[in-house]
């Protein structure tokens, strides 16, 4: 099956969204002090982020869109961009 334009697109779209998202963590541990333990914990964060709200788009996928994909990893990739801009906006209560 081959993929169109639009699928494409959606599912690029989708991963530059992930990326995005990895940067806000990156970001506010940067701000945060920049310490290997910050950066750790945010990467992991992250990574735990995407594991578990990737099996529940991927179960709700299974069942309202299923064969997309490209779908799924753009909700992931837009929810996981929102949550990294939300990380990097609350690093200012931290200090």
């Amino acid at each position: 099956m081959r993929k169109n334009g639009s699928s494409a697109l959606r599912m690029g779209l989708g991963i530059a969204l992930l990326v995005a998202g990895l940067c806000g963590h990156l970001f506010a541990a940067h701000a945060i002090g920049g310490y290997r333990k910050a950066y750790t914990d945010h990467i992991l964060g992250f990574g735990l982020l995407t594991v578990v709200s990737g099996l529940i788009i991927a179960a709700l996928g299974w069942r309202f869109w299923k064969g997309r994909h490209d779908i799924s990893v753009l909700i992931l990739g837009a929810l996981q961009a929102i949550v990294g801009l939300v990380i990097y906006i609350n690093r200012f209560k931290v200090l």
